[in-house]
């Protein structure tokens, strides 16, 4: 007996010590991790500080004291060789030329460069940028830059660039916004005023306006546009690239459920897909549909929403928000089906490929 307990003991004690060497192996990596973290966001910002500053002096070179400069390819080239024989890769024509244009890009921005890199440049004035303008310059990386440069306008690529920076988007990611022209997708949802809110603050959600976007680009799912498929496989697609939808919906959206089942007694039904929006702070139903909407579809979703806002959401939440996710919509029957001052149920199309701009450009001057 007394073995035993001694043996009980033992192993009592060894458990405690691997327990603490599990949570200093834990502490430590967690210290090295953070550390690197530190490390990869400071190279970052220097090398993007760097470019900054060499595109600066090759401006102030080429304006000769004139008022504006004038490009000179010659002397890039010449440059690149010298640069690259002191200092290796890096400093090749091409990207001697993005860092030139990057400069003249984001010329005025000083200030914001001073708010991380005081000793460089002078401290924040009065007149300094947008402060999320400021925060998002020194958290993206050169290459997210690079990808903003071929955004030409200020409005559209000031909404990415603060948009990367909030929402922390790979320069992958990043490409796929702008393909799929997140930024006129989501005026198509809004007025000609709040064109520069965008460009200023980013996408602010504070109602479901903000959230929606016109069209839904989908291109991710891998269904083809001219193939046959069912609603079933349609959300079974979006079941199945449920990170990557979730990201398509936008900011705040958490997946809850897929076809969800209520009964009557007798009768079921069930709703398509469920998510929540945390900053809507209301329940948002998806129903999915392979062709255009009818007024049976829309009196459909008006149950499910009924029966959420009765049975399902709390008191202290906002009214529950139906999203009919058509192949196309029937303009005159969601006008005369649903009332004017609905605020509940929105029909959206799905896009299966990338739009072209010049379409929703198009779409922009009708709407705005």
């Amino acid at each position: 007996m007394y073995i035993i307990e001694k043996t009980g003991e033992f192993d009592n004690t060894m458990k405690n010590e691997i327990t603490k060497y599990n949570v200093l192996v834990s502490s430590i990596e967690l210290l090295l991790k953070d550390s690197r973290s530190k490390i990869v966001r400071e190279i970052n910002q220097t090398i993007v500080i760097t470019y900054w500053h060499i595109g600066r002096h090759i401006i102030e070179y080429e304006q000769g004291g004139k008022e504006r400069a004038e490009y000179g390819t010659e002397l890039l080239k010449r440059l690149s060789k010298d640069l690259t024989k002191a200092f290796g890769k890096g400093y090749s024509y091409r990207n001697l030329r993005l860092i030139r244009q990057f400069y003249t890009t984001f010329a005025n921005w000083q200030s914001a460069i001073a708010k991380f890199k005081n000793s460089i440049v002078p401290s924040l004035s009065a007149n300094s940028p947008n402060l999320k303008l400021q925060l998002a310059f020194a958290k993206l990386t050169w290459t997210h830059f690079v990808r903003l440069l071929s955004v030409k306008n200020e409005d559209e690529r000031n909404f990415y660039l603060i948009e990367t920076a909030e929402n922390n988007w790979s320069v992958r990611e990043l490409n796929r916004q702008i393909n799929s022209s997140l930024f006129d997708r989501l005026l198509l949802s809004k007025d000609k005023n709040d064109v520069k809110t965008l460009a200023e603050k980013g996408q602010i959600v504070e109602n479901i306006n903000d959230a929606l976007k016109d069209p839904y680009v989908l291109e991710f799912l891998g269904l083809e546009e001219s193939s046959k498929y069912s609603e079933s496989e349609l959300e079974a697609a979006i079941i199945n690239n449920i990170e990557k939808f979730l990201l398509e919906l936008g900011k705040g959206f958490s997946f809850v459920a897929r076809q969800q089942r209520f009964s009557s007694g007798v009768d079921h039904f069930r709703i398509d897909l469920v998510f929540y929006n945390r900053l809507l702070k209301c329940f948002v139903l998806i129903d999915t549909k392979i062709g255009k909407i009818t007024h049976g579809d829309i009196g459909q979703m008006q149950m499910y929403i009924n029966y959420y806002d009765r049975e399902i959401a709390l008191e202290e939440e906002n009214p529950t928000i139906g999203i009919l996710l058509c192949k196309e919509k029937d303009d005159f029957v969601i006008e005369y089906t649903l009332p004017e001052d609905n605020n509940q149920i929105f029909a959206k199309e799905y896009k299966l490929y990338l739009p072209k701009k010049e379409e929703l450009k198009k779409l922009l001057k009708k709407y705005l």
